[in-house]
């Protein structure tokens, strides 16, 4: 039986996951007062428009310029994240949806703009940027569970950016507990930070602890250049960094970037 993420991709051997980041939203420190929501609408929209004619798979919304990033948001944001996603969703391709790094604003955004899933970190205790980071994969299922979001994967991210564990245990033995324990849909691996990759070791040793039916997909780093040793190893991958104009987080995507990006991983 497929698993709940693949059954989003019939057909699709490997899914790439394009990022559509969401600039600044109101009330963060880096927010365009002057451009407001209407702004943030046709920045993405843009974006979301080149992904799709790149030819990737799926796009995944994310608040990524929300910077310095929040374990907990106030409701604004999954508002605000809601009329993004609804205005700029693709029609021909899954998508899904991220919240930097609060999972109850990524889920009520999913949930009210039909998304096929969506990407967290719910498992383990971390020494953080944004200081201890205490995560509770417990409430977060029980809440998909009480709004009948049962289509909606869940993708954990067992090797968060900007943090480290509290604790000795692997990232391979991690993530196989998380799939016994927390019912992950799918087990993202990242590296340090936005836009660097894992060691190829790590996402191998993950990806032998996880049974085959769990999806394993690179997180972070991913590269024209690289992904194709990645995809031997990974089921799929999320992108978004070397997409961009220079390959900088914060710009806008790159339309030939993308293109050789796909064409480079599905070539």
């Amino acid at each position: 039986m497929p698993s709940l993420f693949r059954s989003a991709f019939p057909g699709v051997d490997k899914p790439l996951i394009a990022m559509a980041h969401v600039p600044a939203l109101p009330g963060t420190p880096l927010y365009d007062a002057q451009g407001g929501v209407d702004a943030l609408v046709e920045h993405v929209h843009r974006d979301v428009g080149i992904l799709v004619d790149a030819g990737f798979d799926a796009v995944m919304f994310c608040n990524e310029n929300d910077r310095p990033y929040q374990l907990h948001a106030g409701p604004e944001s999954a508002a605000v994240m809601s009329r993004v996603v609804t205005e700029c969703r693709p029609t021909s391709i899954p998508f899904g949806v991220d919240f930097l790094w609060d999972p109850r604003i990524a889920l009520a955004t999913a949930v009210a703009t039909g998304a096929s899933f969506l990407r967290e970190v719910v498992t383990g205790v971390w020494e953080s940027d944004m200081g201890l980071w205490n995560t509770d994969a417990a409430t977060t299922l029980r809440e998909r569970r009480r709004l009948d979001a049962h289509g909606l994967a869940v993708l954990m991210n067992v090797t968060p950016e900007f943090a480290s564990p509290l604790g000795t245990r692997t990232p391979a033995q991690v993530a196989r507990s998380t799939v016994v324990s927390s019912l992950a849909d799918g087990i993202l691996v990242s590296g340090p930070m936005a836009g660097a990759g894992p060691d190829v070791s790590t996402l191998r040793e993950v990806r032998d602890a996880v049974p085959d039916e769990v999806p394993v997909l690179l997180n972070t780093g991913a590269r024209a250049e690289t992904i194709a040793e990645m995809l031997a190893i990974a089921d799929g991958c999320i992108v978004g960094s070397s997409l961009k104009v220079d390959g900088e987080t914060w710009n806008p995507v790159d339309p030939d970037r993308a293109r050789r990006f796909v064409a480079a991983a599905k070539g």
